[in-house]
């Protein structure tokens, strides 16, 4: 499965980039500089309904030799995630969170309801699923209304099953020994960064550091018509070693709460 992972790997990329020009810019602005660009971790969004929940969208990563290795809460943003892990070093890291329907309006619940079900059960067997994009058709009425009970779920609505994001592994760059530096290097190019609970988020304590751009904007087509939207964003990531000498692979959910507002069009 070692050659249909890399290829959906290289798919979600692809599409990521057209979601998000400005992460090939960062990615060019680095080699240009002689750093290699490697991938931490990809994010994966989805609702938990039975249909698309967390382990239907994981599936495809557990067939490929991915394991869960952690599970995390987000109780103000109402979530739940995993992130998985291969024995190829070589291969990121997982991110997948699910919006906690239980925990959202009638109204919300109906019109979520209302787009899974046009979701075909070929389609979600689909290897490639995760990167497929929208299955559904939605209105900007619909969109709009799921938008004043989360931003997470509008996102969803509107994007669909893609990458929220890919990370740049600070640890890999051979021109930037610290967050702070990449930082800075970004803003002087003219890169806006996430500043929801600080630029970066999290420290050394606690074993990994993360900065984000801001989610770039995109035309978006509804049934009734068209609208500017937040789209997917560029993060960035350092790690460092445990007391028992191994580099962190997990996530800090305080910090991973402010990235998630990378897509908020209040940011």
């Amino acid at each position: 499965m070692k050659k249909e992972i890399e290829s959906l790997l290289t798919k979600m990329w692809e599409d990521y980039i057209q979601l998000n020009s400005g992460a090939q810019k960062i990615v060019d602005l680095m080699k240009s500089r002689g750093d290699d660009v490697v991938n931490d971790h990809i994010a994966l969004r989805t609702f938990n309904h039975p249909k698309v929940n967390l382990d239907v969208v994981a599936n495809s990563f557990l067939k490929s030799g991915y394991e869960h290795k952690g599970d995390y809460e987000f109780k103000e943003k109402k979530l739940r995630a995993k992130h998985f892990e291969h024995s190829d070093p070589n291969l990121p890291l997982i991110f997948i969170s699910e919006l906690l329907l239980e925990e959202f309006s009638t109204g919300f619940n109906k019109i979520v309801e209302s787009l899974v079900k046009q979701i075909t059960p070929v389609e979600i067997m689909d290897f490639n699923f995760v990167s497929n994009g929208r299955p559904w058709d939605i209105t900007s009425i619909d969109y709009e209304l799921l938008k004043k009970e989360s931003d997470y779920g509008a996102w969803m609505g509107a994007i669909g099953f893609r990458p929220n994001h890919f990370t740049v592994s600070v640890n890999k760059l051979k021109s930037f020994d610290e967050l702070s530096d990449l930082n800075s290097f970004l803003k002087s190019n003219g890169i806006k960064l996430n500043e929801s609970g600080g630029e970066i988020k999290g420290s050394r304590e606690v074993y990994l550091e993360q900065s984000s751009t801001l989610a770039d904007s995109i035309e978006v087509e509804f049934l009734d018509k068209k609208l500017i939207i937040p789209s997917c964003y560029f993060e960035f990531a350092k790690r460092y070693r445990r007391a028992d000498g191994e580099i962190y692979t997990g996530f800090v959910t305080t910090s991973a709460d402010k990235i998630f507002e990378s897509t908020d069009k209040t940011q």
